[in-house]
C-alpha cells in the first residue's frame, strides 16, 4: 500500500474527517507587554475571545487577541485545549503545566524529573467513536529529550504531577517507524489523527488513534500541523535557502508550496479553528495566509514567537 497520507486509506476513514465551523480572527501589533498587562489586571484575560490567534515567546507575556496577558510564569510552547478554555505549556522549570486562559489556576500535570528537556506539548482530545468500543481520550502529548535523544510522551490532561508514558508509534506488521528522534507533535485534529516529524530521516508522519495508533509517512519536511478536520497537513521544507510552507491535502499525490517566492523563512505553522487559514512565524512577526494558497502571506502582528489559535 502506498505510504502517502494515512487518511487516504479508505472511504470509511475519510468519513471521520469533518471540518469544524469557526472563523478565526487575526490579531494586530500591540504596545509593550508590561504596559498592557498592567492595564488588564489580574482578571483581564477572562473576557478574551475564542477563535483568535495567540503568540508566546518564552516570556511570561502571551499575546491573545491583540492583548498582552501576564501569565506570571514563563510560558514556552503554548498550545490550547480544543474548546480553548485551557492552555498547556512548559514553564521555566521545564514542567508541563495546564492553566486557565489567563494563566490562573495553574496545575502541574507532570513534573520534570531533571536532566530532561520537555517541549512542544499538544492537546490530544479524541472523541468516542459511535458504534465501537473506542472511548474518548483526553491527554497531553509532548517531547522529552534525554541525553540528546527525543521521544514522544503522553500524560492524561487531568493528571496532577502524573507520570508520562512513551507514546506508541506503530506502523503495522511490516512497517517500523522510528521510535526516537520524533519531535513537534501536533494533535489539533478532532478526528483522532495527529502528526509529528522525525529528525533522523527528515520525514513528517501521521498517526491515527482510531486505527490502533497506525503511523504512516506524509512527506519530507518538519514542524507539521494538521487541520482540525484532518483534511490537510502543513509543514516546513527548505527550498533554495529559505524555509517554505507546504500543504498536503487528502487525496493529493504531492504537497503544494504555499510560499514559492519566499524571500524569508516561514516556520512553525498552525491552522485556524475552521481549517481555512494558516498562521506562521517569520523573523518580522506572524503572518497568515489561506490554505488554498490564493493569497500571499500577510503580517498580522510584529510579535515574534510561536503562533497558536485559541479554539
Amino acid at each position: 500500500m502506498s505510504k502517502a497520507l494515512s487518511f487516504r486509506k479508505s472511504s470509511s476513514r475519510a468519513a471521520k474527517f469533518a471540518a469544524v465551523a469557526a472563523l478565526s480572527l487575526a490579531l494586530a501589533a500591540t504596545v509593550s507587554p508590561a504596559a498592557q498587562a498592567a492595564s488588564l489586571g489580574a482578571s483581564g484575560a477572562k473576557g478574551l475571545k475564542h477563535n483568535v490567534l495567540t503568540v508566546s515567546n518564552g516570556t511570561r507575556y502571551v499575546q491573545i487577541d491583540g492583548k498582552t496577558v501576564d501569565f506570571r510564569t514563563v510560558v514556552r510552547d503554548l498550545a490550547w485545549s480544543p474548546d480553548g478554555n485551557k492552555a498547556v505549556f512548559v514553564d521555566g522549570s521545564s514542567n508541563l503545566v495546564v492553566s486557565d486562559a489567563d494563566g490562573s489556576n495553574r496545575v502541574t500535570v507532570a513534573k520534570n524529573p531533571g536532566g530532561q528537556n520537555w517541549n512542544h506539548p499538544t492537546w490530544n482530545w479524541v472523541p468516542a467513536v459511535p458504534g465501537t468500543d473506542i472511548p474518548a481520550r483526553n491527554s497531553i502529548v509532548f517531547v522529552a529529550r534525554t541525553n540528546g535523544v527525543s521521544r514522544l510522551k503522553t500524560v492524561p490532561a487531568s493528571a496532577v504531577q502524573g507520570q508520562p508514558a512513551d507514546l506508541s508509534v506503530w506502523g503495522g506488521e511490516d512497517d517500523f517507524p522510528p521510535q526516537t528522534g520524533n519531535i513537534w507533535p501536533n494533535a489539533s485534529s478532532k478526528t483522532g489523527a495527529s502528526v509529528f516529524a522525525n529528525t533522523g530521516n527528515g520525514t513528517v508522519y501521521i498517526r491515527d488513534e482510531n486505527l490502533r495508533s497506525q503511523t504512516d509517512e506524509v512527506a519530507k519536511g518538519s514542524e507539521p500541523a494538521i487541520s482540525p478536520g484532518g483534511e490537510d497537513i502543513v509543514f516546513v521544507r527548505s527550498v533554495k535557502g529559505h524555509d517554505h510552507l507546504f500543504v498536503k491535502a487528502r487525496g493529493a499525490k504531492a504537497p503544494k508550496d504555499l510560499t514559492p517566492n519566499a524571500t524569508t523563512d516561514y516556520t512553525q505553522p498552525t491552522f485556524s479553528p475552521d481549517g481555512r487559514t494558516i498562521a506562521a512565524r517569520t523573523p518580522k512577526g506572524i503572518v497568515t495566509l489561506p490554505v488554498s494558497g490564493a493569497a500571499k502571506p500577510v503580517v498580522v502582528t510584529s510579535r515574534v514567537g510561536l503562533p497558536a489559535y485559541r479554539g
